[in-house]
């Protein structure tokens, strides 16, 4: 076998590689952006997470397919839209508001967070707070301890956000446990 560059002629190299990956990666069809909102993350065709969408991407859920959404954070948080629950009663848009106090969130607002996406299972749902910590949080845990999925699977929506400290960490960990669910948050 003939070598180039100390490499077997028949391996390809990491110019070639980049370069198919690179096609291959044009061929494949990508998931559309759902919406115009900060840290988008989708989770399903039927659940997406984010942060605080503007005014003119809540005008535009209902055309996207969104039926319900579900808003995490206070309403008098910096950058809340305040006519949201206006704006998406005019679309036809189901509005869950469960207010979490960021630097206290607790079992009960898990709790409230998964009957609501129990109830709303069969519709394309938005789950948003500010920036999507609060969301990707309580996302998770429904996924995990409601819903049975692989915890490992389900903290990546999460790590694609951040990664949860302080009384966040304590929340997700503690309703972990309780679950009977073994799983190390990175």
């Amino acid at each position: 076998m003939r070598r180039e560059s100390g490499i077997h002629a028949t391996c390809p190299t990491r110019r070639q590689l980049l370069v198919t990956l690179t096609l291959l990666a044009g061929a494949m069809p990508l998931r559309a952006q759902p919406l115009a909102a900060p840290n988008v993350v989708v989770i399903s065709d039927r659940l997406v997470t984010s942060g605080q969408p503007p005014a003119a991407a809540l005008a535009e859920l209902g055309a996207a397919g969104f039926q319900a959404v579900v808003y995490l954070a206070p309403s008098d948080v910096s950058g809340a839209v305040r006519a949201e629950p206006e704006i998406l009663a005019r679309q036809g848009i189901e509005f869950v508001h469960i207010p979490i106090p960021f630097g206290s969130p607790d079992a009960g607002h898990f709790e409230a967070l998964s009957q609501a996406l129990q109830r709303l299972k069969d519709k394309k749902v938005l789950v948003h707070c500010e920036v999507n910590m609060r969301a990707s949080s309580l996302v998770f845990l429904h996924r995990v301890v409601t819903l049975k999925e692989d915890p490992a699977q389900a903290y990546a929506a999460v790590t694609a956000v951040w990664s949860p400290r302080g009384p966040w960490r304590r929340l997700v960990e503690q309703q972990l446990r309780q679950a009977g669910v073994k799983f190390d948050l990175m």
